[in-house]
């Protein structure tokens, strides 16, 4: 019973941040201020639902203080890590390099 609790809670997590990254970058038409707003939503559910899923996994273990060192807490950290990295990269290349793309086009 406890290994299908935690493989459902493997399946929240990976839902949950895929659609942070979802709603951080795959929303045509959009300027970043709306992107952020949604995205900080989105980040507050993945949040909740990493966490319990962290506190299900140290609550099957041995080490029941050991919440940092379990998979969903993992995977949260590193995604929402990267997913800050890639929001600030693609925020700098629509402020400084788009416009000099679109300005230099043959027709």
């Amino acid at each position: 019973m406890r290994e299908l609790g935690r493989i459902l809670f493997l399946i929240l997590t990976v839902l949950s941040l895929y659609e942070l990254l979802g709603s951080a970058f795959f929303v045509p038409g959009s300027h970043w201020q709306a992107r952020l707003e949604g995205s900080l939503l989105t980040l507050a559910l993945a949040t909740c639902a990493c966490f319990a899923g962290g506190l299900f996994f140290a609550l099957t273990e041995a080490r029941p203080l050991a919440l940092a060192r379990t998979l969903p807490v993992q995977l949260y950290c590193w995604t929402v890590g990267g997913t800050v990295l890639l929001f600030c990269l693609s925020l700098y290349l629509e402020q400084y390099y788009v416009p000099y793309l679109w300005k230099n086009q043959p027709w």
